[in-house]
């Protein structure tokens, strides 16, 4: 299989990035829901949070390179073609999904900024983006919960219209973005 894009398919580069920030969203969900099994300040809940906290940072990293991919090459056509509004959809959805991975991240990390609080990644503390300021911590927390939920949304949306291209219109939308059957 090509690394990278072509008319026809995506490369590997492209199709690997895809499915492991898939992983990578399913892991900072689960991390930061699960905590609350856990007391307050217990072992397990902190190191639940600093995973949650360093698998987002990784997702943050993780989108230049496949905004990298996807812009250095052709995107693969849709067999038969859809409808130009649902092509419109596709392509708001896929921006509203990459602000996702750069807008959570990074206010995540302005938030515990704002709280004074580390930014561990992976044995790196990285630096505080603004000073303490709790006032602004509220506000920051507030904003990426919300974006947070409105992510399960438009993830679930993401999958949901793959699906309906696959089962439903027959089309080749879900198996440009699966490893090629030998």
């Amino acid at each position: 299989m090509n690394w990278k894009n072509t008319t026809i398919r995506y490369g590997s580069l492209t199709i690997s990035i895809h499915w492991l920030m898939l992983l990578l969203f399913i892991a900072v969900y689960a991390s930061i829901n699960l905590r609350e099994l856990y007391p307050k300040g217990s072992d397990l809940r902190e190191a639940l949070k600093a995973w949650h906290f360093m698998l987002g940072m990784l997702v943050f990293v993780l989108v230049w390179l496949r905004l990298a991919a996807r812009l250095s090459g052709p995107t693969p056509g849709i067999q038969p073609e859809p409808p130009h509004w649902q092509q419109l959809s596709a392509n708001l959805l896929h921006l509203a999904l990459y602000l996702l991975m750069i807008v959570m991240p990074l206010t995540g990390w302005l938030l515990l900024s704002a709280s004074g609080k580390p930014i561990p990644f992976f044995g790196l503390e990285l630096p505080a983006l603004v000073g303490e300021n709790k006032g602004l911590a509220e506000q920051l927390k507030e904003i990426h919960e919300t974006v947070g939920t409105a992510g399960y949304y438009l993830i679930g949306l993401h999958a949901a219209a793959a699906l309906y291209h696959h089962y439903i219109v027959r089309d080749n939308t879900l198996t440009r973005m699966l490893p090629e059957r030998k």
